[in-house]
């Protein structure tokens, strides 16, 4: 267990310390701190300014200002605390010692904290802060006597910047080039699981592993999946709060490692027409705090469940369930957040597109996985919606919150299961979930809306805000399709 002192003598020997905290869109903000104003604010905290929840993702203020940070309050600051749990050294990054070290001769790898975003006032985290958002979720479930476990998948595209671009503008080959729609990916073709192709990219393919590993984001499974170019990794099962930060570490690790092989690798949920969409799925489950039972394991079988999928299955697990196809339509934001989160939520696509649920069904957006078809331990539910371009802190924190809401009201499940080989565009009786970001943000800031009951107005109204604003910039956007469907032809 980490202490303050423990730490204060861990970063003994550095001149520098990296801090960082993530938005709503799950983007790192940060920045490096001396030593010494790192131990002056180890235990206070410092100041960060609030604008990093008063813009987007690019930096451009929001349309509508919101209450955190505004043209009104002076874009003020607010408090990031350090989190002394989330050290770790980033293996990519490195310095030489100090002269005045013992270990002069060497290099070591620069330290590393999360922080969480506090108002100044209360010392209360602030409503959109994600890590804020998740540990709101978690004190629902510890005060039951409960831990949430928790692990992610992420599949993502892999594209290489091409070292001279053909209309002779200058740039760094390690960023992305001016016309990132023509970028070529990684390698040609359709190889799910290819133990050949990672050889094209070795050195690229282990140092992810091994950067990961190193960073404490530890990998499981690590493989290529179907598309060209595309990979997938499944990050080790951990508690919900642990998990969520590891999965958007992850991006991270993956974006730095990559750059310096000249990689852009691409979370978007559907980066190429026609092609399969990048998912972000994760599994949940509860256990007794005490004796890490699995709560979602029935010890036998139940004769009478009101269907077969669900024999295995104790009632906190179907009540879990039940609160999150519930709300599921009404928070969709949060697990699809982009204008472009909804090109990878189409029929035909193995993607799930209605309140759907199953026993080992890929198709719905609830999979069941229990016995018959695992082993009770690993009895679970995984959120098949999400798409690897959510923030992780909303995704764990709204699966959590929605299904603590179906125990504590004891809610019934709103549809049946899907029946093996049943498509959820076919007989499935369950709602559509939305089909764009202007659709679910309505639903989702409506009043009334079951996002509204379990996360509050004030986060509502913040994170609404934030997509409001997508949906108003794309509204107003002329793409390239239009262009060349209609410049001549209308």
């Amino acid at each position: 267990m980490w202490t303050v002192d423990k730490i204060k003598s861990e970063v003994l020997y550095d001149d520098k310390i990296k801090v960082a905290g993530f938005d709503v869109d799950g983007i790192l903000r940060g920045k490096i701190i001396s030593q010494k104003k790192f131990l002056s604010v180890l235990e206070g905290g410092f100041g960060f300014c609030s604008v990093i929840f008063g813009w987007d993702m690019h930096d451009k203020t929001y349309f509508k200002e919101l209450t955190v940070s505004n043209a009104g309050n002076g874009y003020r600051d607010i408090i990031a605390k350090v989190d002394i749990t989330s050290y770790r050294r980033i293996p990519w990054e490195v310095e030489s010692f100090p002269p005045n070290s013992p270990f002069s001769s060497e290099r070591q790898r620069i330290p590393f904290f999360l922080v969480h975003f506090l108002d100044p006032d209360t010392m209360e985290p602030i409503a959109p802060c994600p890590r804020g958002f998740l540990k709101k979720a978690l004190k629902q479930v510890t005060h039951m006597g409960w831990k949430a476990m928790a692990g992610a998948e992420y599949e993502f595209y892999n594209f290489s910047s091409p070292p001279s671009p053909s209309d002779g503008v200058s740039y760094n080959p390690h960023l992305v080039p001016p016309n990132p729609a023509q970028m070529p990916h990684l390698t040609p073709g359709m190889f799910g699981y290819s133990v050949t192709r990672p050889v094209h990219n070795q050195d690229w393919y282990y140092a992810v592993w091994e950067n990961c590993k190193k960073f404490r984001v530890d990998i499981e499974g690590w493989h290529t999946e179907s598309g060209p170019g595309v990979y997938e990794a499944a990050l080790e099962y951990q508690e919900a709060d642990e998990m969520a930060d590891r999965a958007g570490l992850f991006k991270y690790v993956v974006k730095s490692t990559s750059t310096k092989f000249g990689i852009t690798p691409c979370f978007m949920a559907k980066p190429r027409e026609g092609l399969p969409g990048n998912s972000g799925h994760m599994h949940i489950s509860l256990i007794d705090a005490e004796t890490s039972q699995n709560l979602f394991a029935a010890d036998k079988p139940n004769p009478n469940a009101a269907y077969p999928d669900l024999a295995y299955l104790t009632p906190l697990a179907i009540h879990f369930l039940a609160g999150i196809l519930h709300g599921l339509p009404d928070i969709m934001p949060l697990l699809a957040p982009t204008i472009n989160s909804y090109k990878r939520l189409v029929e035909n696509f193995w993607a799930p597109v209605t309140v759907s649920w199953g026993l080992e069904h890929r198709s719905a957006s609830i999979r069941l996985i229990s016995p018959p078809v695992s082993l009770p331990k690993a009895t679970r539910l995984e959120i098949r919606t999400p798409g690897a371009d959510a923030n992780p802190h909303f995704v764990l924190g709204a699966i959590l919150a929605l299904g603590m809401y179906g125990v504590e009201y004891k809610l019934e499940l709103p549809v049946p299961p899907l029946k093996r080989g049943e498509d959820t565009n076919n007989a499935n009786p369950g709602e559509r979930l939305p089909a764009s970001l202007k659709e679910a943000t309505a639903r989702f800031i409506a009043e009334g809306s079951m996002a509204r009951k379990v996360f509050g107005n004030e986060f509502v109204d913040h994170f609404g805000g934030t997509r409001t604003h997508e949906v108003k910039l794309w509204d107003e956007a002329v793409t390239e399709w239009e262009i060349k469907r209609y410049i001549e032809t209308v």
